[in-house]
């Protein structure tokens, strides 16, 4: 499997599928990192005599919650770390988000655009990425004075999105979850001050009375939202909001024998998240709320297997083809980008990958993985950090 590093003036594809278009083979030319031609295939009368000939193409997949700048679980034990351990594990988050098919992904609080452009740059890893920075969270709850200064520090950042820690999560005691960190002025001052300079926000809320603020407030997405109502789903729908769920970290988080280790108290509080995801998938699903794909990995142990959040969608209810659009066209909405992203399609940008093998008959992530032959980016350095 290989990645696109360099992209050559002009590539071209004869006769591969698109993925979710069944029956049909394109000829694709990509020139100068853009779709410049798709132009579906005279019927064949015969398939290619060896099924390794055959290959199929998607749009590179866009992971909207990730945390690229963790190397721990714990944050306390990447303080522990030496710096340039820290930026060579970094490094590492970027090259395998890239290997599983991840063009795009929007940082989730942690990372900061200079070190985005060191990693592109130092290491050579073209991955398209939007950051918040850093989060708002309990401890900024200190009025909107202080928030206005803390919101003009991240702007300073060039960071493109605003993060409201609006509850609590795994760390927070179950039946404190989901009281709110700020007062309704101070989520609503956030917002506002945000979009007065043109910054986008992501709302982190497991459910509760911070869901309706931030319908209220048009927040651009809220994240998990385990906890959401049938009622609250059908004014998302009826907003616009987007519903990132980030399903699958939960039942990594739920399981004491997994990748991450944590502790019985934690692993019963993302045991109850993930009872209730699928419930809050349903309401929107059946509701129309756009559903944008995230997973919410951060570590070593996770980064590279991003894949698996489709696996849990379709296990919640999405279709197969739902789960694709949660990962490409809708997502590439949700960050602002529907009309470059997301599509094989003529003036797109031609992040995508490629496939020995239909992607819609992958029986899990891990197939899906290993039938990638390669990712192409058709990045332009000034244009990957947000």
């Amino acid at each position: 499997m290989s990645i696109i590093h360099k992209r050559p003036a002009l590539q071209t594809f004869s006769g591969i599928h698109i993925t979710g278009i069944q029956g049909k083979r394109f000829d694709i030319v990509i020139q100068d990192g853009r779709f410049t031609s798709i132009v579906e295939e005279e019927p064949q009368l015969k398939e290619p005599a060896h099924s390794d000939q055959r290959l199929w193409i998607s749009p590179g997949i866009i992971d909207l919650h990730t945390h690229l700048a963790w190397t721990d679980f714990d944050h306390g034990d990447q303080l522990k770390r030496d710096s340039r351990e820290v930026e060579a594990m970094q490094a590492d988050a970027f090259a395998a988000t890239l290997r599983t098919g991840v063009t795009t992904a929007r940082d989730a609080g942690g990372i900061l655009p200079s070190t985005i452009r060191h990693l592109v740059q130092h290491y050579q890893q073209p991955l398209r990425v939007q950051t918040s920075s850093d989060m708002l969270g309990a401890a900024d709850a200190r009025g909107v004075q202080h928030l206005g200064e803390r919101m003009a520090q991240i702007f300073g950042t060039g960071a493109g999105w605003i993060k409201i820690m609006a509850t609590g999560g795994l760390g927070a005691p179950t039946e404190k979850v989901l009281e709110p960190n700020f007062s309704e002025e101070e989520f609503a001052f956030i917002v506002r001050n945000a979009h007065a300079h043109h910054k986008k926000v992501l709302v982190h809320t497991w459910g509760g009375v911070t869901i309706d603020w931030s319908i209220e407030a048009g927040v651009e997405s809220i994240e998990h939202g385990m906890f959401l109502s049938e009622e609250q789903a059908g004014r998302l729908a009826e907003s616009g909001v987007a519903f990132v769920p980030t399903t699958s970290i939960y039942r990594i988080a739920a399981d004491p024998k997994g990748v991450l280790e944590l502790n019985p108290v934690i692993c019963d509080r993302a045991a109850r998240a993930a009872e209730a995801h699928s419930a809050a998938i349903g309401y929107a699903k059946k509701a129309g709320v756009r559903i944008g794909f995230g997973t919410d990995y951060a570590t070593p142990a996770l980064h590279g297997y991003n894949l698996q959040e489709l696996d849990t969608l379709m296990d919640y209810g999405l279709t197969r083809a739902e789960a694709w659009k949660s990962a490409t066209e809708s997502a590439a909405g949700i960050l602002g980008s529907g009309s470059e992203l997301g599509r094989i399609a003529e003036g797109y940008i031609a992040d995508a990958v490629i496939y020995n093998a239909d992607p819609y008959q992958a029986r899990n992530a891990e197939q899906l993985r290993n039938s990638i032959v390669s990712v192409l980016t058709g990045a332009q350095e000034a244009d990957l950090i947000k």
